[in-house]
């Protein structure tokens, strides 16, 4: 219930331990849990994806594996859900873990990679207002964190969960007739720019920005 490195490297002998913020029944085995001080004896309910395929390279055989899993934290759907929270937790926040290694026939394997990312809303104050007659809705950013103490708070929460360095992969649109992710390309790059004053050089947050839109007209998908 915890990434592959965690898993490795942070438990004590015999303890099994999850993060509670992928068990969405938590609340529901929270009495239970605390009274036996352990995870044994409840299922974990977990929003999420997991497959695993096998593959050959050079006559070597692999296995991969791809987990993904939904955070219950500021959780809803589409449009209604948007932007981030003032605990820092953003919405539809979900981390996916690949994992690689090889297929060995006795034992274990020597040698296995893996990479976390993680994706969510854009940490920011921002909403949408749903139409049935506007099917893009226009974007609502809020003022009333200028200080960007949600946004910063959510980099803090990451930090802790994964370490340094935090590499961001933004997404969205850069041009467009009638500005609307480009507002918010904008401010999430001041609000970087602004959390990075107070950060060491080493530990400062990497903005990458691609334009996933205007990268992919000539693919079909």
């Amino acid at each position: 219930m915890c990434s592959l490195q965690k898993n490795l490297y942070n438990n004590e002998p015999g303890e099994v331990l999850y993060e509670t913020m992928f068990v969405w029944n938590e609340f529901l085995t929270r009495g239970i849990r605390n009274h036996l001080k352990n995870t044994l004896w409840t299922v974990a309910l977990v929003y999420g994806f997991f497959k695993q395929a096998s593959f050959s390279v050079s006559g070597r055989s692999f296995k991969l594996m791809l987990i993904a899993r939904r955070s219950r934290h500021y959780a809803g759907t589409r449009y209604l859900k948007r932007g981030v929270n003032e605990k820092g937790s953003v919405a539809n926040d979900v981390e996916t873990e690949q994992i690689v290694f090889e297929d060995v026939s006795d034992g274990f394997p020597t040698q296995i990679t893996s990479i976390v990312q993680n994706r969510g809303s854009i940490p920011l104050f921002w909403s949408q207002e749903t139409s049935r007659l506007n099917l893009k809705p226009d974007i609502i950013l809020s003022k009333k964190d200028q200080s960007y103490e949600a946004t910063r708070l959510h980099f803090e929460n990451l930090v802790e969960r994964y370490g340094n360095p935090i590499i961001i992969l933004n997404l969205i649109k850069t041009q467009e007739k009638k500005p609307r992710e480009s507002i918010l390309r904008q401010e999430f790059a001041n609000a970087i720019d602004f959390i990075n004053k107070d950060l060491s050089e080493e530990n400062r947050l990497r903005f990458l920005h691609w334009d996933l839109h205007k990268h992919s007209r000539r693919y079909t998908f």
